[in-house]
């Protein structure tokens, strides 16, 4: 199952069918009061070109629109809430849900998922560290998001320990050779970049998050065949990451230039595109 739907995420996710997905990821809105776009430039060679790069070549660049979406609420916690719940239906018994939030929201989150679901079903904090942009000189520079990660069942859920990909050690010289070629599996702390700003990930959308986060998520909980549900699916990350490990994959935003963005980033698996006014259907 590979499907894309355009539309209020709400209403769409109380048409879906039930316990169809055995991962929910969502990378919502961040609150951060502020609208989000990112600038884009297409560069190309130009003889009389006012930007001069290496060995005096000369260019010509041009500024291109890029997506953008509000980001501040009223009441943040109760919009993301109401979501969330109208999506456990979605989940299979043993499925699991995944929240990537900031420091800005991830503490009240916290507090009103414990109540939504229970504190016993709730498995980790994973924090997502990475090293990029500007730093302040009056405080510390927030450079981590935090993943909050709960079970419909505390007894019973995806969590294939083999299929993690292995990271070096910080010090390979005191594990020995063996140990050192293999690696370590990762913590609840993720140190891993942002999507490069030249690389053949980037996509242009504003807060597009890196292949290697949600493959990571992915193979760990859920299998093959698996459905994955995101519905803040922005740039199509989670459906891309599912769709290289044989997971389907349903997502949803409102948002054209999101759809626009993961339509053709997601095309060689040929998903359907359901538009908002159709009825939604992920039979």
């Amino acid at each position: 199952m590979k499907k894309i739907f355009e539309g209020d995420n709400l209403s769409l996710l109380q048409k879906l069918p039930r316990a169809f997905a055995r991962l929910v990821y969502i990378d919502p809105p961040f609150n951060t009061g502020q609208r989000q776009a990112r600038e884009r430039m297409r560069v190309k060679a130009a003889d009389h070109g006012k930007r001069v790069g290496f060995g005096g070549r000369r260019y010509e660049v041009e500024h291109v629109e890029s997506p953008t979406f509000e980001d501040d609420f009223d009441d943040y916690i109760a919009f993301l809430i109401e979501r969330i719940e109208a999506s456990l239906p979605c989940l299979t018994p043993d499925g699991s849900l995944f929240v990537h939030l900031d420091y800005r929201e991830a503490h009240y989150a916290k507090v009103a998922l414990d109540r939504l679901l229970g504190r016993d079903r709730f498995r980790n904090e994973i924090i997502w560290a990475y090293d990029f942009g500007g730093r302040p000189k009056r405080w510390w520079p927030a450079k981590h998001d935090t993943i909050l990660w709960y079970v419909l069942d505390p007894k019973r859920y995806v969590f294939q320990f083999d299929e993690m990909d292995r990271i070096p050690y910080m010090a390979p010289g005191l594990v020995g050779k063996e140990k050192a070629a293999r690696g370590k599996t990762p913590t609840d702390v993720w140190w891993h970049t942002i999507v490069p700003t030249g690389g053949k990930e980037k996509t242009g959308y504003p807060t597009q998050k890196p292949l290697g986060v949600l493959e990571r998520i992915i193979k760990v909980h859920s299998e093959r065949g698996d459905t994955i549900l995101d519905f803040f699916a922005g740039s199509g990350t989670a459906g891309e990451a599912a769709a290289r490990h044989d997971r389907g994959f349903v997502l949803i935003d409102e948002n054209p230039e999101a759809i626009a963005i993961m339509s053709k980033r997601l095309a060689r698996w040929g998903p359907e595109v359901v538009a908002s006014s159709k009825q939604a259907s992920a039979e």
